[in-house]
Formats: C-alpha cells, structure tokens, sequence
C-alpha cells in the first residue's frame, strides 16, 4: 500500500515559525517519524512539500497510484477551491491534517474548503496530527480493500 502525504505552504518553515502554535519539530523531523510509523505499519510514502497551489493540484491530480492522500493544505484549506475540487476529482481516501486546532484560531481559520471532500479532519495534536492521519489513512484504505 502506497500513501502519498502532501505539506502545503510554510510547513517547510516548521521549527522556525510560530512555535507556540506550531511546535519545535522540524518539516524533516515531522517527515522521519511518517517513515517510521509507515514501517511499523508496512505501507510506503511518498512525501511532498509545496507552496505552490498549483503543483499540490498536480500532486493530487496525479495520485489515483497511491491507496489514500494525508494533506495539511495550510492556508490554502480556508482559500483553494482547486485543491477542493482536485481532491473530488480523484476520490481516493483523504485525510485532512492540521498542527494547530483551526477551530481555537482566528475566525477565518474555522472554514475549511478540503474538509467536506476528505473522509475526516484531525486537528490540533501538533506533529501527532500527521501520525494520526496516517494511522487513519491506513485504516480507511484497508476497509475500502475489504468491501
């Protein structure tokens, strides 16, 4: 099983920017506890940072090979409706995830455009958000393999 895991904008700052928000853990650090957890789970990744919309487009656009997609958009959850409608296009299983609980945020932060298409959101857990995904990535592209 091959899971493709998308970082948008900023998130290759982490460690750098905002860490009373988004912790102290770096981009690669984050990246290297995935490839531990996807060992344990035996499923490979494919890892992708971008701040650039319409290369996270193409990423999804061309992602039917991958069983699931873990994405933490960034900004772009609460702007792109071309990720959106990428994301609708492809119908694989997805995970949206965030470091931070957007919910607790500034107001323009509640809405997420990449939640209504995802099979579920997880929010809030700092770099443990992106484990989670996985974790929950796995789980929904096992049961679709079983049905």
């Amino acid at each position: 099983m091959r899971i493709l895991i998308i970082h948008g904008p900023n998130l290759n700052l982490l460690g750098k920017r905002e860490a009373d928000v988004y912790g102290t853990k770096t981009l690669d650090e984050i990246n290297k506890l995935l490839k531990q957890l996807a060992k344990k789970l035996k499923v490979e990744l494919d890892i992708r940072q971008s701040n650039h919309e319409g290369e996270i487009v193409d990423l999804i656009q061309n992602s039917k090979k991958y069983a699931a997609l873990v994405i933490n958009p960034a900004a772009y959850t609460h702007t792109s409706i071309a990720i959106r409608d990428a994301i609708a296009a492809v119908e694989i299983p997805t995970v949206e995830v965030h470091l931070s609980n957007i919910h607790k945020r500034e107001e323009f932060r509640h809405k997420s455009l990449i939640a209504p298409v995802s099979h579920g959101q997880i929010s809030g857990f700092g770099y443990e958000s992106y484990l989670l995904g996985l974790r929950a990535a796995v789980s929904i592209a096992e049961n679709i393999v079983e049905n």
